[in-house]
């Protein structure tokens, strides 16, 4: 499989990419939101709406750059090819955006399950983000490997049809972190508190580390992700061929899930047909 912007020879846009999303979580934590504070509904709209401002500059900026890039390399109907991988990331964006939405209900069982109060889920969920980027890059990785061979396709377009039918007729099973297998390995791995202790993932008790609420949390929020990138890197990958528009549309879609949350937690009762939606996007 041919792809336009291959990995070895577009490295330093992977970098200057990531170099780029380090700097404004760090700006995120650091500056907007040193102090834990529950975010309220106008804070998660405004910053929802830089998120995807963000995404839809980059979009505007990455057509510029492949229309310039095609045009240097001569390749035929530069600006028509351009037009489409700026569609295609457009198109990728929307349907992971579409996707988190599914997060935002196993998001809100999980803290309302550990505890959480709303002044610390911010903290929890920007770490998850870290981690969940670091997956979607080895899930989206594997992927642009596997897609070389074309029976690939055809298996992750089945699952994808699988996945939906199942979404759309399994019952709604409750929430129970304590059978997870992981949960319960951490938990003989390390000491564990029921306490919070602050915004502290970890706490010192008679001279043992022992993991807070917090950090079990983080965990079992990081495990949840990684079974939505299941179904949402194959989502993408059946848009486009190209593994940079699959990153970048996946980052920015994961970016601005925290303020998505936040937005929507307080009427998830509302979302009762959701499952059906999503469902008709994954067939």
């Amino acid at each position: 499989m041919e792809v336009l912007f291959p990995i070895q020879e577009y490295w330093w846009f992977y970098a200057g990419f990531l170099v780029f999303v380090l700097l404004i979580l760090a700006l995120d934590l650091g500056v907007f939101h040193l102090d834990a504070h529950a975010v309220t509904f106008k804070e998660a709209s405004i910053w929802s709406a830089v998120w995807i401002s963000l995404a839809l500059t980059f979009n505007v900026l990455f057509y510029y750059y492949a229309r310039w890039d095609f045009t240097a390399e001569g390749m035929p109907n530069a600006d028509a090819e351009a037009y489409r991988v700026s569609l295609e990331f457009l198109s990728g964006y929307l349907i992971e955006k579409a996707l988190s939405v599914d997060n935002i209900f196993v998001f809100v069982m999980i803290f309302s399950y550990f505890a959480i109060p709303p002044a610390y889920q911010h903290r929890i969920l920007f770490f998850g983000i870290i981690g969940a980027l670091v997956f979607r890059a080895i899930f989206i990785a594997l992927g642009s490997v596997l897609m070389q061979y074309q029976w690939v396709v055809y298996v992750f377009g089945a699952f994808l049809i699988f996945t939906g039918a199942k979404m759309a007729f399994a019952k709604e099973k409750q929430l129970d972190p304590a059978d997870n297998l992981l949960i319960r390995f951490m938990k003989k791995l390390i000491p564990t508190t029921h306490d919070l202790h602050g915004s502290s993932f970890f706490t010192r008790i008679g001279g043992v580390l022992h993991a807070t609420p917090l950090f079990v949390t983080l965990v079992f929020t990081e495990f949840s992700d990684i079974i939505f990138a299941v179904d949402s890197v194959p989502a993408i990958f059946a848009l486009t061929k190209e593994p940079l528009i699959v990153f970048t549309s996946n980052v920015f879609a994961i970016l601005g899930l925290r303020s998505l949350f936040f937005m929507l937690a307080g009427m998830m009762d509302r979302f009762h047909l959701l499952k059906y939606g999503l469902a008709l996007v994954l067939v």
